[in-house]
């Protein structure tokens, strides 16, 4: 393919697309604030004494919300394939802000388990969200663009669950436990509203977009994206291409091996700090919110490294995401191994360990967490649908061999052995997405045709 280059060298300036990704962010703000709200309304809610359910009960409730997230990952992707990523996040996004409003109902009539079932809809309901964005994300962002425009949308993860946790006292002090709910599902249905007016899944849906923005795009994306674009319904998914792909199981092997480090990190280490350590940091909203801030905004420092490596003829776009993916994964194994070792009178340096090994994860935001739109622009959000899917699974084994384990929540040892354990999934994880992960296009982007093959080189030259 022949290289344009008076769009290879033109600068990014603002437009349409960065409308777009602030969109995508906007939404994981909301959906994250709607996910994390009930950790601080069952706290807030157990004042009541018609609500002060049992450990087992609150366990269940908050479960009930991944159960329901792992299922629509695999579907999610063809889905926003074939109707368009728009359709997809606003349809998932809208009904979970419709239910997060109707949560304090449903649990006046309802109880616990209603409550449980409107959690499991709302996981259903942002079980599409992740493929969607991937798939909205690989229409919009230029190859040059796409590590920046990745991470900044995902940063909408971190904010959310900051927002929530720093405002969810507040609420709850002025209106209730109820405002809890009503806050953020009550944003979520403005946010849907922009986004029905505002959004779209590509820019050939786009009224907005300018002749010379979109032509930018699409030019810098090949021509294996606009026969996407136009047909992508007509399309043969190649499903055994995904499952005996190298570069793709080595993709499914990094993200699991992430979502397993860092729901150990999210849900264990709280325990861990309160019944080793003797430091409740759940009741401490700073301390609950600090590793998520600092996550927030060495993510920003990750991607503009990425960007400044980009620029070096030297550094290949392969050396770029693994190098970053080491940092975002040998790192947390590295410092989970040293807070094995960390004894009660050094607390404060516990603290630390923590909110660094969470923050130092963000840096594979522009490793593993955008590789699925380097093996294939038109199939990115399938990928991100079928990686998430196994993830989450892999994820859901962290609390059940901790309760294998830890049967004295006391005993440094056996906690020390939960760590260890999640240190080597990290360390492999990464080893296997370091020999077999790859980042140029791969055949089977466009199996009806061979112009995909052509367009790899151009991809991998221009050094995203």
């Amino acid at each position: 393919m022949v290289k344009n280059r008076r769009f290879e060298d033109e600068s990014s300036g603002f437009g349409v697309r960065h409308v777009q990704i602030f969109m995508l962010f906007c939404a994981l703000t909301v959906a994250f604030g709607m996910r994390v709200n009930l950790s601080v309304a069952i706290v807030a809610m157990a004042e009541d004494p018609e609500y002060k359910w049992s450990e087992t009960t609150n366990s269940l409730i908050l479960s009930s919300f991944l159960w329901g997230y792992v299922f629509p990952q695999i579907p999610a992707g063809p889905l926003a394939r074939r109707f368009g990523g728009k359709v997809t996040i606003l349809t998932g996004l809208t009904i979970c802000s419709i239910l997060t409003v109707l949560t304090p109902l449903c649990i006046k009539m309802g109880g616990w388990k209603l409550l449980c079932a409107v959690r499991l809809l709302m996981g259903l309901c942002q079980g599409f969200l992740f493929p969607s964005c991937h798939t909205v994300v690989s229409a919009w962002a230029p190859p040059k663009e796409r590590a920046s425009m990745g991470n900044f949308t995902y940063a909408g993860n971190q904010f959310g669950t900051i927002v929530m946790l720093a405002v969810s006292g507040l609420l709850a002090s002025v209106g209730g436990w109820p405002c809890i709910f009503y806050v953020p599902g009550g944003v979520g249905c403005i946010w849907a509203v922009a986004y029905y007016v505002w959004g779209a899944s590509s820019p050939a849906d786009c009224k907005n977009i300018s002749p010379e923005e979109r032509e930018l795009i699409e030019v810098q994306q090949g021509v294996a994206r606009t026969v996407e674009t136009e047909e992508p319904a007509k399309q043969k998914t190649p499903w055994l291409s995904f499952i005996t792909s190298p570069a793709v199981l080595a993709l499914v092997t990094v993200q699991s091996a992430y979502a397993y480090g860092f729901w150990t990190l999210l849900t264990q280490i709280p325990t861990y700090m309160r019944h080793v350590l003797g430091k409740d940091i759940k009741s401490n909203a700073v301390l609950s919110s600090l590793p998520y801030t600092a996550m927030l905004l060495l993510s920003f420092v990750f991607a503009w490294l990425s960007k400044i490596m980009q620029r070096k003829d030297s550094i290949s776009l392969s050396f770029n995401r693994k190098f970053f993916n080491c940092i975002g994964t040998w790192g947390p194994s590295a410092t989970l191994i040293a807070l094995g070792y960390v004894t009660k009178e050094y607390d404060f340096l516990a603290v630390v360990l923590i909110i660094f090994t969470v923050a130092i994860s963000s840096a594979s935001h522009v490793g593993f967490l955008i590789n699925h739109i380097d093996l294939s622009p038109n199939y990115a959000g399938i990928l991100m649908g079928i990686c998430n899917c196994v993830a989450n699974l892999v994820a859901l084994v962290a609390p059940l061999l901790v309760g294998a384990i830890v049967t004295d929540k006391q005993d440094v040892h056996q906690w020390r052995i939960i760590f260890f354990v999640a240190a080597a999934v990290y360390f492999i994880g990464n080893s296997i997405f370091i020999i077999f992960g790859r980042t140029n296009v791969q055949a089977w982007n466009d199996p009806s045709s061979k112009l995909s093959r052509n367009s790899t080189p151009e991809l991998e030259s221009q050094k995203e």
